[in-house]
């Protein structure tokens, strides 16, 4: 009797079988693409200059005007325009502040978790105390002394937010580290690096490819917290936060204003989240015998 040899193919048929049974995934999966590529194209789906200031036109309710689509806000720039603009700032937040994420975690796991001893100890002991402090009490301080740049405000969010990451990573290294391939690495004469590098990181691909895509939707819904409390992105530069921000005066009258971007916020969020619980369903070992 011939035994089935599972090959890559068979098992991203798998994966992507038991991916689209999850209909929030796939949902979630469709929101995120079509967010992503309106940020991509702005600039050519945006119907105004999103900075352009018109007080004549001010405070334009939607869908009374074909030239504002979504209105106008306090200072006369195009919601519409604002919104497409702000969602290329905020998801260049969330992919940056993601990567940043997931490679400073990843590296303090993989340590942790393959050297043992003394080094995780010692890194594990530096994690806990990270994770005594609350992220957003760690944001507002360094952003308080940091120049808000895009780059500063995705790297602030980054580099406080890598700590659960690391932990999973850690976790799924002490089972993998005692597998036959990591053994036969070392009889060969590996080294550490290579090891860690080449042998376990990319056999640890799943957990940190779920642990990234949620962490995208946490990274945008910080920037949009930072950005409110003033400390994110500045104006005129369009964020979904600071868009809130400006609105908050005038919800009583033009709640619009705040309900778009609050909405785009809450569908990206959700989008990411569906798309990573969908992930890790699809990529749990233990589905793996799924016919």
């Amino acid at each position: 009797m011939s035994a089935a040899i599972a090959t890559p193919e068979g098992q991203a048929a798998r994966v992507w079988k038991r991916f689209r049974r999850h209909r929030l995934a796939l949902a979630g999966a469709l929101v995120v693409a079509l967010l992503l590529a309106s940020a991509l194209f702005a600039p050519l789906l945006a119907p105004q200059d999103p900075t352009l200031l018109d007080t004549a036109l001010r405070f334009r309710a939607p869908f009374t005007d074909w030239r504002f689509p979504l209105g106008t806000d306090e200072l006369g720039r195009d919601t519409l325009s604002r919104l497409l603009h702000g969602g290329r700032v905020s998801l260049t937040v969330g992919l940056v502040a993601m990567v940043t994420t997931v490679m400073t975690g990843a590296l303090i796991g993989i340590a942790a978790g393959y050297l043992g001893g003394i080094a995780d100890t010692l890194l594990m002991r530096f994690v806990d105390t990270m994770l005594c402090f609350p992220q957003v009490f760690l944001l507002l301080v360094v952003a308080a002394f940091v120049p808000p740049t895009l780059l500063s405000i995705s790297l602030v969010i980054g580099l406080t937010s890598w700590m659960e990451v690391s932990r999973i990573v850690r976790a799924e290294i002490l089972h993998l580290k005692e597998q036959d391939f990591v053994a036969a690495a070392r009889a060969l004469g590996a080294s550490r690096s290579r090891i860690m590098l080449r042998e376990l990181l990319p056999n640890a691909a799943a957990p940190i490819l779920v642990a990234a895509t949620l962490k995208v939707a946490s990274a945008v819904l910080m920037e949009s917290y930072i950005s409110y409390l003033g400390y994110g992105v500045q104006p005129p530069l369009a964020s979904w936060g600071n868009m809130l921000t400006n609105a908050q005066g005038y919800f009583d009258t033009v709640p619009w204003l705040a309900i778009l971007p609050g909405a785009a916020i809450t569908l990206t969020v959700m989008g990411f989240n569906f798309l990573g619980d969908g992930l890790r369903d699809a990529l749990d070992p233990r589905l793996r015998m799924d016919p």
